[in-house]
């Protein structure tokens, strides 16, 4: 018991060591939280060789808010345990697994970890359902969304948290380092730029609450509303009307991790369907509130074609 109380001290006071180093460290704020793991790591090493005490990874700053961590799932038994394993090394207040329409083992692999809440719904929901369903069901201040399939490592899902808890409302998965360029993008790529370019949100460009890991302030999740998280771009959209922050934090590559089935490949498939019928769903809820036009009410004609040519 000594032992582990040593450890627990070793590592409390090695996070508060490295807050204070991170916060003034003078990094620039596009580059923060995508080095911050490897900065993490760094000063890990580093405490832990002149302090002669185990500083387990990853380390993070202290964080503020409570932490909830929102798992979907259907049919993951063979991949769930990947993701709760990296998921129980972070400070989570509470692991939520929406286990929906399985019909493997995926409840009794969620099951097996010590203190995850699995919630089970025999018809399947879909990710998105899912997920506003466990951040309905959560109580903590900061809630990450992951799938069951995609296991990321605790290091890069703890600029998420940090992201959140240092107030951006939104923290998205930077996709655009793993995108090729604009001529040889697919169709549902270019609907989640031009939905934020039409929201005046150019700096964004393909990022979207339709991939994840992304993590959500409970603030945003309320103004936003929980049962619109289950259409991600209309989420995506109400986050931005509502003026919070959003910013792409790190880069997962969950673009080679998604499992390719039958209804996500090849061109035209009912997944791209889905998510291109979610953004005209997402633009035509913005277009009654502000209009045909939304951001270029006022843009002329000229300025508008140099806008638009620059796609």
């Amino acid at each position: 018991m000594a032992g582990k109380r040593n450890r627990t001290v070793s590592s409390s006071a090695a996070s508060a060591a490295f807050g204070q180093w991170l916060y003034s460290s003078g990094i620039p704020r596009h580059q923060f939280y995508h080095v911050m793991p490897s900065a993490a790591e760094a000063f890990r090493r580093g405490y832990a060789r002149s302090s002669r005490e185990p500083v387990p990874a990853p380390l993070l700053p202290p964080l503020n808010g409570r932490v909830s961590v929102i798992v979907s799932a259907c049919n993951e038994a063979s991949s769930i345990p990947m993701v709760l394993r990296e998921l129980k090394r972070l400070p989570f207040h509470e692991i939520i697994v929406v286990e929906n329409g399985s019909q493997d083992h995926t409840y009794a692999a969620a099951r097996s970890f010590e203190g995850v809440i699995v919630a089970h719904i025999p018809d399947r929901l879909g990710h998105d359902v899912a997920r506003a369903m466990g951040a309905k069901m959560s109580t903590g201040d900061i809630i990450l969304f992951m799938d069951g399939d995609m296991p990321v490592s605790a290091e890069k899902l703890s600029s998420y948290l940090v992201a959140a808890d240092r107030g951006v409302d939104v923290a998205l998965n930077d996709i655009m380092p793993l995108l090729p360029a604009f001529e040889r993008q697919d169709e549902v790529t270019r609907c989640k730029t031009f939905l934020n370019r039409m929201m005046g949100r150019d700096d964004l460009e393909a990022n979207s609450l339709t991939a994840v890991p992304h993590a959500m302030t409970r603030h945003a999740m309320e103004r936003i509303g929980y049962g619109n998280l289950a259409v991600p771009p209309l989420a995506q959209s109400l986050a931005i009307r509502q003026g919070l922050r959003i910013e792409a934090v790190q880069t997962v590559d969950v673009l080679s991790m998604n499992r390719r089935r039958k209804t996500n490949r090849g061109k035209d498939n009912p997944v791209a369907r889905l998510i291109i019928g979610d953004h005209v769903e997402a633009l035509g809820e913005t277009m009654k509130d502000l209009g045909a036009r939304l951001q270029w009410g006022q843009v002329s004609r000229t300025e508008l074609a140099l806008r638009r040519n620059s796609l």
